[in-house]
């Protein structure tokens, strides 16, 4: 699905309603599967499989306690998988184009170059995260619990360092709030199809069982 829009606010339907139910997570689960590349994903993401072991780690916690713990895990699989398709067709400027498109040059600019830098920064600390599992393997040390904090130091410190030159780089240009950005997107043929199985998931999962049969 090439059209930001599209793919925006399906992914948003679609987690919507996983999150609200397991009727909805099924529902997004099955739509997950027929209409996006499902396993290459996350053969493609290296964040997927940690992201998911530690909602299964809070998931075995919520179940031991007296909660629903197995419906947890899979209805937050599922909002996981359906934001790692979002992110996996982004491109850049799509997200910049979007806002601009939705809310205009001034409040929607302002918006979607965040995002912008948001998705950057992600891709930055994915690099410096490499980095430093080279850096380990290369001194033989293990990666572990023990690393988690003196590694994640490093991501978070390195990351307020962008951002700061990222302001100076800012203020230096005179920038101040807003700017100008001719809006262009992409489609494909099978985004409107896909978007609309999106909303029939939707209206699946809100919709009780009993308005479609009835029930003695």
């Amino acid at each position: 699905m090439r059209d930001i829009r599209l793919r925006t606010g399906t992914a948003t339907i679609l987690s919507v309603i996983a999150f609200y139910s397991i009727t909805g997570a099924v529902a997004a689960f099955v739509w997950w599967l027929v209409f996006t590349p499902n396993l290459a994903l996350v053969r493609k993401n290296r964040l997927v499989i940690p992201s998911i072991a530690m909602i299964a780690i809070f998931s075995i916690i919520l179940e031991l306690t007296g909660g629903a713990g197995l419906a947890y895990f899979f209805r937050m699989m599922v909002v996981i998988l359906i934001g790692v398709w979002l992110l996996s067709g982004q491109t850049r400027g799509e997200f910049l184009h979007m806002g601009c498109w939705l809310l205009g040059n001034r409040i929607g600019f302002e918006l979607g170059m965040l995002a912008e830098m948001g998705l950057q920064n992600l891709h930055a600390l994915l690099i410096d995260f490499d980095r430093i599992r080279a850096a380990e393997r290369m001194k033989g040390v293990r990666s572990g619990l023990q690393s988690i904090v003196p590694v994640g130091r490093v991501l978070v410190h390195g990351t307020l360092l962008r951002a700061e030159d990222t302001a100076e780089l800012l203020a230096v240009r005179g920038y101040v709030q807003g700017g100008t950005c001719v809006v262009t997107f992409a489609r494909e043929k099978g985004d409107i199809p896909a978007a609309f199985f999106a909303v029939c998931a939707a209206l699946i999962a809100m919709i009780p069982v009993s308005a479609f049969f009835i029930l003695s």
